[in-house]
């Protein structure tokens, strides 16, 4: 994966991303919430939503349905959050990056269980998914404990696991409610090798591209970190 290119998705994402958040961020900032406050209310979120997700809410009803990807969607906001309201505020520090890194990586684990718990995927692809998600992360820390920057590196980053998650989970549960109001009941499928209830075809195809694109994004991470070491040894050795 080319640098440049990554460096301006990188640059586009703090864009868009700063067009959305300057009120709450603000608001956060004046009200003196520190960052490492921002992730402890994120990760209870998270873990409110993958609390209803292993109980059953997501088809619990029309309404109350919606609860479940407004709380997931609301701890991604907060994961967003802390980091801006911490470069505005000057209180980047190790310290609280070390603390949202090991929060962000709980509340992945959490969720993946908590689809698990609820049926939504199969024992064996929970842990497949499970796997790939902390790799992902120990690719990019791995290679930046031997000095290679991974900023921006790879297809499906946390913000862009979580945008894909919830919009899976609100696209499934528009097909689930709408086939049921048409047709009296939803249209669902059973695969045992991926889910342990029936669930819609949106939700299987999503669950089956999200797990393939973690693996396209390890196998980016594990070969831009590997030629950019490559060329360390190179430079060593004409010294």
């Amino acid at each position: 994966m080319n640098k440049k290119k990554d460096t301006d998705k990188r640059t586009r994402q703090r864009e868009i991303s700063n067009k959305f958040i300057n009120i709450p961020v603000e608001f956060l900032i004046k009200h003196n919430f520190t960052p490492n406050k921002i992730s402890f209310i994120g990760f209870i979120l998270s873990l409110i939503g993958s609390f209803l997700i292993a109980n059953g809410w997501l088809y619990k009803s029309l309404w109350l349905s919606w609860i479940v990807p407004a709380f997931v969607g609301l701890a991604g906001t907060f994961d967003l959050l802390d980091g801006e309201v911490a470069r505005r505020t000057g209180k980047v520090t190790p310290a609280g990056a070390y603390l949202d890194s090991n929060l962000d990586r709980l509340s992945d684990a959490i969720l993946i269980l908590s689809l698990i718990y609820g049926g939504l995927i199969n024992f064996l692809l929970g842990y497949i998914l499970l796997f790939l998600i902390i790799m992902i992360s120990y690719s990019r820390s791995r290679a930046e404990n031997e000095g290679v920057d991974m900023k921006g590196i790879g297809f499906m980053e946390r913000a862009e696991r979580m945008l894909f998650l919830i919009f899976t989970i609100i696209l499934e549960l528009i097909f689930y409610f709408s086939t049921l109001l048409i047709f009296g009941e939803p249209i669902t499928v059973f695969i045992p090798f991926i889910t342990q209830i029936p669930v819609s075809p949106i939700f299987l195809i999503g669950i089956i591209i999200f797990t393939f694109t973690l693996a396209y994004t390890i196998v980016q991470r594990l070969s831009f970190a590997f030629k950019n070491l490559r060329k360390v040894d190179v430079n060593d050795e004409e010294i």
